[in-house]
């Protein structure tokens, strides 16, 4: 498991999110490097990286590598464990700017989820609640990722504004029928546990967003006995027998 650097200057960020630039239909976004990325920015960036190995700097149930074709962009996988989207496991991509660290990276889940703070359209996260100036000197990248993993917890849900949320629905859904709510968290967390959007590349929630980096590959139960029996690791349910 694994999650930092300079100029005073503030963005804000409490504005809906742009639009997401064409993408050529030959190339990602991942697969093309920002090569117009000054070399101070890639160091910033491979810093802020290093960092993640520090005690608590990358939350609990996240993992986090850099995409092996382009260093500004990072992909992760969230294992939440509590909360109304308990055991849903989240896809996510964090963007770097060209100007990073004078502006935040973009945070956009791939994983299809009801969520707030979420884009149904695009998957883009907003910052703002946490973020409403980004200040270079004091803010990093675990300070967005402990962000994200917050954003998915009921004191944070409770404190959203409907100005910051780019899912209007979620927000009102949130306040007025909470059992709606939950039970549409709910369908999150199971459609982001099923085969097809652990195992296909090529499901809808992946459509124009690239593939990702992490890869899950589906094994038979002799292959993970054989896995667990390797890693010294016990089944749930022996573990607490």
């Amino acid at each position: 498991m694994l999650s930092s650097l300079v100029h005073p200057s503030s963005l804000d960020l409490s504005g809906p999110p742009r639009p997401p630039r064409k993408q050529s239909t030959r190339h990602t976004s991942v697969s093309n490097p920002d090569l117009t990325a000054s070399a101070l920015t890639r160091t910033a960036v491979s810093l802020e990286y290093a960092s993640l190995r520090h005690t608590g700097h990358c939350p609990l149930g996240m993992y986090v590598t850099p995409s092996p074709e382009n260093l500004m962009v990072w992909d992760a996988v969230f294992f939440v464990h509590q909360g109304y989207y308990t055991d849903s496991i989240l896809k996510f991509r964090l963007k770097f700017p060209r100007d990073y660290p004078e502006r935040p990276p973009v945070v956009q889940f791939l994983t299809d989820v009801f969520h707030p703070l979420i884009s149904q359209q695009d998957g883009t996260f907003n910052l703002a609640p946490r973020f409403r100036l980004w200040r270079p000197n004091e803010h990093h990248v675990f300070d967005v990722l402990h962000w994200v993993k917050a954003a998915f917890k009921k004191h944070a849900l409770d404190d959203i504004k409907e100005g910051d949320c780019f899912n209007k629905e979620a927000y009102r859904l949130y306040h007025d029928t909470t059992s709606s709510f939950a039970a549409l968290a709910t369908q999150s967390s199971m459609l982001s546990q099923s085969a097809s959007a652990l195992f296909d590349k090529d499901h809808p929630s992946m459509a124009g967003k690239g593939s990702h980096s992490m890869h899950f590959k589906e094994l038979k139960s002799d292959q993970l006995d054989a896995l667990r029996a390797r890693l010294g690791l016990q089944d749930w349910e022996e573990a607490n027998e």
